[in-house]
């Protein structure tokens, strides 16, 4: 593509209409421009390129400009949604550009400017957009701190929070799942923290918290920010100040629908660090499927509720009292009429987004239609829900709008066409101005039908017909077979195959007059419509906040829903440290199974904070582990939770250490990414934080592994004192961490029968005293050589002698006289040889006997 970059570059040798393109693209440099001509929008030069490749499109060339052919590539107008929506999904942003001007007064190319520029973050398009998902840009700045705000403009949903490490940035950025992100120029940005959407370096200057202040106050007409919380977020201000700048250079209108902008404090929400959201499945599944949490938990009637309840999931609140009215609200709900209710709601539809279109005057026809059967929906909900006082909070927050609907209702046809251009959308006998000019439209077009039959009559062509084309109007079409009758005032305009079309002066006089009514009918239709949309914005506020409660209230009517089928229990908050469920199920996996599941107790608190679970792989001790996370964040949503009784005491973080995987991008083995895990949770873990650690050490030798996990245990017993539930195959834990003070061995039961093990899934009291690794190796296939040989190899191993498996077969059982050391007495060789004698006093040197003597009973291969 020739260079044009600057506004100021010459295009002369190019032809005018190259010209104009040059000019236009030298300003959107960085986008893809969607050039309007006629029914299509063109891409030329490096963009038809790109596109083509992108989309599967035809790359074509056309003419030349500058003595070089054009390389061009075209999509069709009213099919533009469809391309728009895959260049998207790419991280690719687009500017449209239309033509402004009249094609009848224009000298030279038609006058086209850019209306919008669409980029991932800032599409509000519904053909765009996903339902139940939240399509946020995001704005990173840093100085010390990291400042962040989150816009999603389809809602107007505007907040901002701030990060003190790297670790909280990213948790933050996992949970948000940007489709755009923006950063200062100068900020180094790392992989690590986010690369899922498009990032997108921006000015520092924009960044800027002093002139991110200034735009804020503009925008939600304020003179300062103090009533909205956020006046001591510098940083964010100035990444919201970011965002700002951005929207509006691409939408190129006002944004009336964002009246607000909220902080989100660190400890309002229980945290979840990026590896706890994809470890536990909250809204999206590790291996693509529908099964998680919030699959799971979502059958609400709206989109908007969907994306509420995805919003909950994925910050669950510590506030008792919003819980405890949840509750409330989920236990009245029950007594309602669910499935009714269900109607509708969905009646209502994504009020939340029409709203928003509304506000950036992008609304179309059936948006307006959409809101007006929200709008006759809302006092028969209003009815349903009147009389518990438990739903007063959202009732509040519901109004009537009579005087709207009532306008809307007389506006606009029952039906209207997708778009105000193609007219009929408002209906008859709303404003006079129009029905006059449709009544001469349809009055020249009843004439025209009149002229039809008095020149069938008069030339007894009995097929001659009257048709109209853009190019040629109006116009008197005949077979070429009966051109024998036609009369000489028939001017002869087009010859086809088989006909021929003529014109006659009167048709061209009604012509001009049906075309001028249609033309001037049209144009006051558009002035309406511009005007109906002024009337909702009045309303907009009003209506936002009507959004929001019927958001929430289809969210609370999903868990009643949810809690009546699944037989839930309403949660109690307990302001003592501590979690107790009783029959407890995993709410995704009960709900998958064909068989009852099979439901289990679970008690932790401050005097019994560590439970060490043992016993066979898919025995279920990773089940039992994330349901006590799942069901707090179920229950931390206001939702009722599946068991029989539930208490859940105070939670700041959940943290999990689940699973293997690597990250060879970053060039982290997968024993590496297991101890960095490990390393983020004994750091940054308290005594109101629950944790799930399962199967730590396993990526490494056996008894590096041993010893690490050991001491991690260990860590979060006595010095982080948090709420652990400890999975392990290390039998050794359970004497030396399982027989201390807060510490509760469980294991999950399993049998063997006929060699084949038999899964229980109970939870019981006591240490397992095997593994049935070899017997669940046999379920996955092992061939039986290997599966005898490892039994053999087991025998061995468990004898109190080391075996030297090394050796051939036939020598496996020959004596031998090597040491084999255990467990205990590595760990005391280990701890001797890391002491500094000279370094200690005469008390640590106690205190350290003391500690090691105990554990010297088990120890009998000195």
């Amino acid at each position: 593509m020739p260079k044009a970059t600057t506004a100021t570059a010459d295009f002369s040798a190019h032809t005018p209409m190259m010209q104009q393109y040059l000019r236009i693209k030298a300003e959107h440099s960085d986008t893809l421009l969607f050039y309007r001509m006629g029914d299509f929008y063109e891409l030329f030069f490096d963009d038809a390129r790109k596109a083509a490749e992108l989309l599967g499109i035809s790359l074509t060339q056309r003419g030349a400009s500058n003595g070089k052919p054009i390389p061009m590539a075209g999509v069709p107008y009213h099919a533009a949604e469809n391309y728009l929506a895959r260049l998207l999904q790419m991280g690719e942003s687009v500017a449209i550009c239309e033509q402004v001007g009249d094609p009848a007064t224009s000298k030279g190319p038609v006058e086209r400017q850019v209306v919008r520029v669409l980029t991932p973050g800032t599409v509000t398009d519904e053909a765009l957009l996903s339902e139940t998902k939240e399509n946020l840009l995001v704005a990173v700045t840093y100085d010390k701190l990291f400042g962040i705000a989150c816009l999603d403009l389809a809602s107007g949903r505007f907040s901002v929070l701030e990060c003190t490490n790297e670790t909280q940035l990213q948790a933050e950025l996992q949970r948000l799942q940007p489709a755009e992100l923006l950063h200062p120029d100068t900020m180094s940005w790392s992989p690590q923290w986010y690369q899922n959407g498009s990032i997108r370096p921006r000015p520092d200057w924009e960044f800027a918290s002093d002139s991110g202040e200034a735009l804020l106050c503009r925008q939600l007409h304020v003179q300062h920010l103090d009533g909205f919380g956020i006046s001591r977020y510098r940083h964010a201000i100035g990444a919201a100040g970011a965002i700002l700048n951005y929207v509006k250079l691409t939408q190129r209108a006002a944004l009336p629908h964002i009246q607000s902008i909220r902080a989100e404090q660190g400890d309002e929400a229980i945290q979840l660090d990026a590896t706890s959201q994809r470890n536990l499945e909250i809204v999206s599944s590790l291996s693509g499927a529908a099964t998680s949490l919030f699959d799971t938990l979502n059958v609400t009637a709206t989109a908007m509720g969907g994306r509420l309840l995805r919003r909950w999931l994925q910050r669950p609140i510590r506030d008792h009292f919003t819980l405890n009215e949840r509750y409330e609200a989920v236990s009245v709900l029950q007594s309602v009429d669910l499935d009714e209710l269900h109607k509708t709601l969905r009646n209502i539809g994504d009020l939340e987004r029409i709203l928003s279109r509304v506000g950036l005057r992008s609304a179309r026809p059936r948006d307006l239609t959409r809101l007006r059967h929200a709008l006759q929906s809302l006092p028969t909900l209003r009815t349903s829900l009147t009389g518990y006082d438990q739903l007063q909070p959202w009732l509040e927050s519901l109004h009537d709008f009579p005087e709207l609907l009532k306008t809307l209702e007389q506006a606009l046809v029952d039906a209207p066409p997708m778009l105000i251009r193609d007219g009929g959308v408002i209906a008859d006998g709303f404003d006079e101005e129009l029905d006059e000019q449709r009544q001469l439209a349809a009055g020249a077009t009843d004439f025209l039908q009149q002229i039809e039959t008095r020149e069938r009559q008069r030339t007894g062509i009995s097929t001659l017909k009257i048709g109209y084309n853009k190019v040629h109007g109006y116009y008197l079409e005949a077979s070429r077979a009966s051109s024998a009758h036609i009369p000489a005032d028939y001017q002869r305009r087009q010859t086809l195959k088989n006909a021929e079309r003529y014109i006659i002066p009167e048709l061209k006089t009604y012509e001009d007059k049906v075309l001028q009514a249609q033309s001037r009918a049209l144009v006051r239709e558009k002035w309406l419509y511009e005007a109906l949309l002024d009337v909702v914005a009045e309303s907009l506020t009003l209506l936002q906040g009507t959004a929001q409660a019927l958001a929430e209230i289809d969210v609370l009517r999903g868990f009643a829903a949810q809690a009546a089928t699944h037989n839930y229990c309403r949660p109690k908050l307990s302001q003592s440290i501590g979690m107790s469920l009783k029959a407890a199920r995993h709410p995704v996996i009960e709900q998958q199974l064909d068989a009852p599941f099979i439901a289990n107790d679970l008690v932790i608190n401050e005097a019994e904070r560590m439970l060490l679970i043992t016993g066979p792989n898919m025995g279920g001790k990773s089940t039992y582990m994330r349901q006590a996370a799942l069901l707090t964040i179920m229950a931390h949503c206001g939702s009722f939770v599946p068991a029989s009784a539930a208490t859940f005491g105070p939670i700041d973080r959940i943290f999990t250490r689940i699973g293997a995987s690597d990250d060879l991008a970053s060039g982290r083995s997968t024993f590496m990414v297991e101890m960095t895990e490990a390393a983020a949770i004994l750091h940054n873990a308290t005594h109101r934080s629950l944790v799930l650690m399962d199967e730590i050490g396993r990526g490494t030798s056996t008894y590096d592994g041993l010893a690490l996990a050991w001491a991690c245990a260990e860590s979060l017993l006595s010095d982080n004192r948090a709420l652990t539930l400890f999975a392990t195959h290390y039998f050794e834990l359970t004497e030396s961490i399982g027989e201390q003070s807060g510490c509760v061995n469980l294991h999950v039961e399993a049998s063997e029968h006929e060699e084949r093990i038999v899964f229980e899934h109970r939870v019981t009291e006591g240490a397992a005293n095997r593994s049935f690794g070899v017997q669940v190796a046999q379920l996955a296939g092992l061939p039986k050589p290997v599966l005898m040989r490892a039994k053999q190899i087991l025998e061995q191993l468990e004898q109190p002698t080391k075996p030297a498996i090394n050796k051939p077969q036939s020598e496996l059982n020959a004596p031998t006289t090597e040491p084999f050391l255990c467990s205990e007495s590595l760990a005391a060789i280990d701890a001797l040889k890391k002491l500094n004698i000279e370094a200690m006093t005469p008390l640590e040197a106690l205190q350290w006997l003391a500690r090691w003597q105990p554990r010297t009973e088990n120890i009998k291969d000195l």
